[in-house]
């Protein structure tokens, strides 16, 4: 049995707005989330930079009591999916729980908690640690929260694969409605790791850019970048089994029609230096849609701003697409939000969506001097163009490759 999948519903909390539209008109007017990191002191920290989520009240989006009881990550997921869920119409009352799910995974889970119940433990001893640390703390909270607090008693996952966290979630949350196991699927990222274990494992690895000035901080594909900038958010879409959506009268924003995933076997941090497992995971999705890789025009790139994942994506799309690579559009949304780990495949998969909505595909912001390496189109300008496919692309540590392939939809 293989259903069709449609987006009914979507919900973002990102550094430059906690809301889709917020976010959306974000990307449109190039506004970057980028500032000095305020979150702890800094002053020891060759990173001084990061894109935080800024004036999110967890009271705003749920009761006082729940939210005392989620990390950040998880009040990220709660309020996105909050919106998400209002956005689709999706009515708990007129559904069968059991066949609503969530797929909501966060890369680290949180950090917060660790490193606050560690100094408790050394300064204190072991008795004075929170009896809900672990709760607390383990990354798959997102969803179990996100199940509680909807009622939704389908499957729930949480997928772990770093930087693919949230593509694979919803790749896995199209397996599951495609092949019948849900009628909904609640799925998504979420990530806050802005602390400073995170910051300072990052920098040690040297992924992160200590770059200090927010416009040229995060600048995906540009000669002179220098590593990612950490951000931090949620995004959340509702996908839906076509006939259940048309049969409750859902807006349909877009369809799933293709989903890939690889793994390079390669490095623990470093994608395979031709691109093969990237270029692999495209043409399982391209080939999951049943459609020519000329019809795909336009990519949202990983795009980390790393020397090695922009080399090596680039490779990868030339290795897949040839010749035609010149001709697809190739964007990077963390010029604008940074990367926001488990939460930022399903970020950019919102951004897809709403490219295909309104026929208009953002630029990469702060990208102005091309690398000779780094020879493809990566929108140095947004431009208005009617796409009928948005490629998605996240690439994690450990040789993880997702690709989601999202097409407008249509009756047919």
């Amino acid at each position: 049995m293989s259903r069709r999948v449609v987006v009914t519903g979507m919900g973002a909390i990102t550094p430059i707005g906690l809301s889709v539209d917020e976010f959306w008109n974000g990307l449109k007017e190039k506004k970057i989330g980028f500032g000095e990191i305020t979150r702890f002191d800094i002053t020891d920290y060759k990173c001084k930079l990061a894109a935080e989520v800024k004036g999110f009240d967890a009271k705003n989006f749920m009761d006082f009591k729940s939210a005392k009881r989620m990390e950040a990550f998880c009040q990220y997921a709660v309020a996105a999916t909050k919106e998400a869920m209002e956005d689709a119409g999706l009515d708990m009352a007129q559904e069968d729980p059991y066949k609503v799910g969530v797929a909501v995974g966060s890369g680290i889970g949180s950090l917060q908690a660790m490193e606050r119940e560690y100094k408790k433990l050394l300064d204190k001893g072991p008795s004075r640690v929170n009896p809900l640390l672990v709760p607390l703390m383990i990354s798959n909270m997102a969803a179990g929260n996100v199940s509680i607090y909807f009622g939704l008693k389908g499957k729930s996952l949480n997928v772990v694969t770093a930087c693919a966290t949230g593509t694979h979630s919803i790749g896995e949350a199209f397996r599951s409605v495609q092949y019948g196991e849900a009628d909904v699927m609640i799925a998504g990222g979420t990530e806050s790791s802005v602390t400073p274990i995170g910051i300072a494992g990052f920098t040690a690895l040297t992924a992160l850019s200590t770059s200090t000035d927010p416009e040229r901080c995060s600048i995906p594909f540009d000669k002179e970048r220098s590593g990612f900038v950490m951000g931090e958010g949620s995004a959340i879409v509702v996908l839906e089994e076509l006939e259940h959506a048309k049969k409750r009268g859902a807006k349909i924003y877009a369809e799933v029609v293709g989903y890939g995933a690889t793994s390079d076997a390669f490095h623990i941090t470093s994608p395979a230096e031709d691109g093969s497992g990237a270029a692999k995971a495209m043409e399982f999705a391209i080939q999951d849609a049943g459609i020519a890789k000329e019809a795909v025009t336009y990519i949202n790139a990983h795009g980390t701003g790393t020397h090695h994942n922009d080399l090596f994506e680039t490779r990868a799309i030339k290795y897949l697409f040839g010749d035609h690579a010149k001709n697809i559009k190739i964007n990077s949304t963390k010029s604008m939000i940074g990367h926001l780990l488990g939460a930022a495949g399903a970020a950019e998969f919102v951004t897809c969506v709403k490219e295909l909505e309104e026929g208009y595909i953002h630029a990469t912001a702060g990208y102005k001097v091309p690398d000779e390496e780094c020879d493809l189109n990566y929108c140095q300008e947004a431009c208005e163009e009617k796409i009928q496919y948005a490629l998605s692309n996240s690439l994690g540590f450990g040789g993880h490759n997702a690709s989601l392939l999202v097409k407008k939809y249509e009756e047919q």
